[in-house]
């Protein structure tokens, strides 16, 4: 079995990183990790920085991938990573159908009422988009 966790900074992305090690100790697992593009940073002058927003954003998921082996290592699995760039949700869907994934497993920080409909839910878009299984972890 192909599976993919997405991870973030996130306790919810830490705990769906524990769920998949734990249940699926036989699954070739991918963490992947999306620089979401359209995160607003600034430079120099106010000049929009996208360059260095993605450069910034692939160093933060060295230090991500760094605490996922460790989850991995403490459960005795082993794991790949992955960093690409762009819309979170369609990112990860994207990944799944090109990659041959059969589960996601994605946590969710579980948001619901006011800040749901503002904020949006890159778990419920996953759910609703992916062609595969989607365990979310809460």
């Amino acid at each position: 079995m192909n599976l993919l966790v997405p991870i973030d900074d996130s306790e919810p992305a830490r705990a769906a990183l524990e769920h998949a090690v734990r249940e699926y100790p036989d699954a070739t697992i991918t963490v992947l990790h999306v620089v979401d593009a359209n995160m607003s940073r600034y430079g120099e002058g106010g000049v929009y920085a996208y360059e260095s927003l993605i450069e910034s954003g692939q160093e933060a998921a060295e230090d991500l991938f760094a605490d996922a082996a460790e989850v991995a290592a403490a459960h005795d699995a082993s794991i790949t990573t992955e960093t690409v760039v762009g819309q979170p949700a369609r990112e990860i869907v994207d990944y799944a159908d090109e990659h041959e994934i059969d589960h996601i497993v994605i946590g969710s920080q579980g948001r619901d009422g006011a800040s749901r409909v503002l904020l949006g839910s890159v778990a419920e878009r996953v759910v609703r988009r992916a062609a595969v299984p989607v365990t979310i972890v809460r």
